[in-house]
């Protein structure tokens, strides 16, 4: 649950120093790995499709990237100001280690401009000035081991924005024996995206919308760098499953929900799983209704006529789109009430009733 002052409390009440970085007496940093040097002290970084341009001293629009007297540098490094254990389901990640529990944390910056943003107070504004925890590759590998806790996930806010960490941090926890995950909108250039699949096992990126215009409108960024991305994180064999935020009037069109999801089932397959969730009023779309339930499950019986196998409606409990079902038998394979699990009666990842394999990450 997050605490009083933006950061976050971990399990079993411990806080964390939840502090400026500065007033810390740290303000790290790190080269950034993709950008070229360019004339007069100007760079052109190339992490995200946006390709900033920046002068000395001006900050991509990730808010995290800084030209310092010519050499690029992310200051969102070492400094999470999220910092949570989490169901691995709240990801959203549910054919993943189903039940178990994963440190979470997110460092200030977002290269989007999302108008429903969850986490804005911290998505929308510079590490510099948000409160902050020192967190470095070490600590958190530290950090799982003493909570026996199997997995780290970039989730909260942007991990495009803070690339270098994520890929850092991944990298230190996976040669620990541990496994790395991320939830991230997905608008990121495809080889800093091939590198950082080659240091997770499991993504859940979301797929906001199905046009141009909301991209634009709501996102603030171009659609189809989106559609581009998703391609190369299935081709790069890690696990993924999709996210849609369901919106009232902006994307909850059927026609606009039946040609996404055959889209999904043409270029990334019909076994990744896609997870509607329900929209509540935040940041700049309080004035919106929240999503009615009824439009989330037109979505998800869109997406099931259309052949996706695995479709969950998330953000409302109990319903009977929290569970895995079976695609052959139909029978329910993982029970839930919300991300909490009840049963799971998976064999092996396979069906106990018709023996059919269920794709995941399992064991």
């Amino acid at each position: 649950m997050r605490c009083a002052c933006g950061g976050a409390a971990l399990a079993g009440g411990l806080a964390w120093p939840c502090r400026k970085a500065q007033a810390m007496g740290f303000d790290d940093k790190i080269e950034v790995r993709y950008y070229d040097k360019l004339p007069d002290k100007k760079i052109q970084c190339h992490v995200c499709p946006l390709n900033c341009t920046l002068k000395p001293s001006e900050t991509c629009f990730c808010r995290t990237r800084t030209n310092h007297a010519g050499t690029l540098y992310n200051h969102a490094y070492n400094c999470p100001c999220v910092l949570n254990v989490d169901p691995i389901e709240k990801t959203p990640l549910h054919h993943f280690l189903p039940g178990s529990k994963a440190l979470a944390i997110g460092l200030a910056g977002c290269n989007m401009r999302c108008l429903y943003c969850q986490n804005w107070q911290v998505s929308q504004d510079q590490p510099v000035n948000t409160l902050n925890m020192k967190l470095t590759a070490a600590d958190a590998v530290a950090r799982l081991t003493s909570q026996s806790l199997p997995v780290l996930a970039f989730t909260y806010t942007e991990p495009v924005s803070y690339l270098e960490y994520a890929l850092e941090t991944a990298t230190a926890v996976r040669t620990a024996g541990g496994k790395a995950i991320m939830a991230s909108g997905a608008f990121v250039s495809a080889e800093p995206l091939r590198e950082m699949c080659k240091q997770l096992d499991g993504m859940a990126l979301a797929l906001k919308g199905f046009s141009e215009e909301f991209y634009l409108k709501v996102c603030g960024v171009k659609f189809e760098p989106i559609l581009k991305a998703l391609e190369t994180a299935k081709a790069s064999g890690r696990w993924l499953e999709l996210t849609t935020l369901v919106v009232p009037t902006y994307n909850d069109a059927p026609k606009d929900i039946r040609e996404m999801c055959r889209w999904v089932v043409k270029n990334l397959g019909p076994d990744v799983p896609l997870h509607f969730g329900r929209f509540v009023p935040e940041y700049k779309l309080r004035k919106l209704p929240q999503t009615p339930v009824r439009t989330l499950e037109e979505c998800r019986d869109i997406a099931l006529g259309e052949g996706i196998h695995f479709v969950y409606i998330s953000n409302v409990a109990p319903h009977e789109g929290n569970h895995t079902y079976c695609p052959g038998c139909k029978r329910v394979l993982i029970r839930r009430v919300g991300l909490r699990i009840l049963e799971n009666h998976l064999q092996r990842g396979s069906c106990p009733g018709c023996r059919r394999a269920i794709p995941g990450v399992w064991a």
